[in-house]
């Protein structure tokens, strides 16, 4: 049954909220964070402190980063624009702090920082992840499931703590059709009916097969592609199709049954896009799930396009979930329980999976790639293929039979077609695992319930006031409109190289 929620204060003076309060970010070179960080700057410029966890040799090379990865981003233009002296005001407002949330203390080994933190901190907000599908089960393990219970042990510790907020992802529901309600996982819970799932068996699984590869002296590629494998394989025997997904499920089943009276809000964002309107439209970093395919149409290094077209693409930009999880932050500020809210689109603003290659297709027309040679790449409308069987005969015929051809031919003539014969194997099976990857969501038929978030929606537009500051409303956006004016145009300058 879908959770209903009441807040024991009435959402008003939400940036008000934010004064005075400090704040710990995990994961604070992530694009998610980054928005954060800038959010919170920009409306709140009385906010105590925000301590940004990062990874680094030391602390000179953590002050590094956060000055490079993450400060002198564009995302930050607009704060730059506002504030004449930006680096004095962001120096006295954020601190960096070199840790791992894979670590138990978060990896921070300054004990005089540590406590200060705890004394300090009244909000962890744990953006912290890996977000590779196939990731090395170890790794995947260390940051999405054993991180999230390190971030836990570390908010128990701070004695002023209103809440934890953990941004999780709404796939962690694994392949489900129809409506997919706002419901928690529970310990030991799986997708298929398969006996109890075990964390700490997992956790020694992964272990005892690393030491495995590491008693046969197996090479790095080999241990990294043997450990991937391992992820892929423990997540489909429990019903999930990725190690990502896998790991962050069992990162929320960790968070819900050790929380105690902890206040907990886990945010499941679907597919993060480009900013909508904040700090600025079209603002985006790496390439999202969906971008991969644009990049590889728009330089005409793809000609076709798997999906079904009439499934829902369930996208969301980037602002609209951080403005939903300061909004659910404030909300749920010393309020015990644990509170969900799935934040995409397509329950109120479905978007089918056949506009993006239409889109694609009108906005490289009129806006060509400029290939190496200074020629502007010409594409035609993509061949959409409805059916995995149908990509697979379409790479046979178009790439993998003339591959063979090229071997029987050229193979025994010089190095020159065996340097070209190899290259072009590896990107076919480069392009074949990521369409094995992304198959799930290429052909996905749930809806994401999202009553939780339209009612915190609606506490917002109550308010008012602050109602163009904190939107989060999917309805408001033309997809058309925002992928052919906004996020294409962004992928295109800050994505693509």
């Amino acid at each position: 049954m879908n959770q209903r929620y009441s807040y024991q204060m009435e959402l008003s003076g939400i940036a008000e909220s934010l004064e005075n309060k400090t704040i710990l970010v995990t994961g604070s070179t992530g694009f998610l964070a980054k928005i954060f960080v800038e959010k919170v700057l920009r409306i709140q410029p009385n906010v105590k402190r925000l301590f940004l966890l990062l990874r680094a040799a030391d602390s000179k090379a953590a002050t590094h980063r956060l000055h490079n990865e993450v400060i002198g981003k564009e995302v930050f233009r607009v704060l730059k624009e506002k504030y004449v002296g930006l680096d004095s005001f962001i120096w006295d407002k954020v601190t960096p702090v070199l840790g791992d949330i894979a670590c138990e203390n978060l990896g921070v080994k300054d004990s005089d920082l540590r406590d200060e933190m705890s004394r300090e901190i009244d909000v962890v907000v744990n953006l912290a992840a890996t977000t590779n599908f196939d990731e090395r089960y170890d790794v995947a393990l260390g940051i999405n499931t054993l991180g999230a219970k390190h971030v836990l042990d570390f908010a128990k510790k701070c004695p002023k703590l209103q809440m934890l907020l953990h941004v999780s992802t709404a796939y962690v529901c694994g392949e489900k059709e129809g409506l997919i309600i706002e419901n928690p996982l529970y310990m030991g819970e799986t997708l298929n009916g398969t006996p109890v799932l075990d964390i700490e068996v997992e956790l020694k699984l992964a272990e005892e097969r690393l030491n495995e590869l590491l008693s046969e002296e197996a090479t790095e590629e080999a241990e990294t592609v043997a450990m991937k494998e391992m992820g892929i394989k423990r997540a489909r025997l429990y019903g999930w199709p990725n190690t990502y997904v896998f790991t962050k499920a069992m990162g929320e089943m960790i968070l819900g049954h050790l929380r105690n009276n902890l206040p907990l809000v886990i945010i499941r964002p679907t597919i993060i896009t480009s900013t909508y309107r904040e700090p600025f439209p079209g603002w985006v970093e790496g390439v999202r799930t969906i971008d991969s395919f644009a990049i590889a149409y728009g330089k005409g290094k793809s000609t076709c396009f798997l999906g079904d077209p009439e499934s829902i693409i369930d996208a969301i930009p980037g602002d609209m979930v951080v403005n939903s999880m300061i909004v659910a932050m404030v909300a749920h500020a010393n309020q015990p329980g644990e509170f969900i809210y799935q934040v995409g689109s397509s329950a109120r603003n479905p978007m089918k999976l056949a506009m993006l290659p239409d889109v694609g297709y009108r906005y490289f027309s009129e806006n060509p790639w400029i290939s190496k040679n200074g020629k502007p790449i010409k594409v035609r409308k993509a061949t959409i293929l409805n059916t995995a069987a149908s990509f697979h005969r379409f790479m046979a015929i178009h790439y993998i039979l003339p591959l063979k051809g090229l071997k029987v031919v050229n193979m025994a003539f010089c190095q020159y077609f065996r340097n070209i014969y190899n290259d072009y194997n590896r990107k076919i099976q480069y392009a074949m695992r990521l369409v094995e990857l992304y198959n799930p969501y290429l052909f996905f038929n749930g809806v994401f319930d999202d009553t939780n978030s339209e009612k915190l929606r609606m506490a917002v537009r109550e308010n008012g006031v602050e109602m163009d500051m904190f939107y989060f409303d999917p309805t408001s956006i033309d997809w058309d409109d925002y992928f052919m004016n906004i996020h294409i145009p962004g992928v295109v300058r800050y994505v693509f190289k």
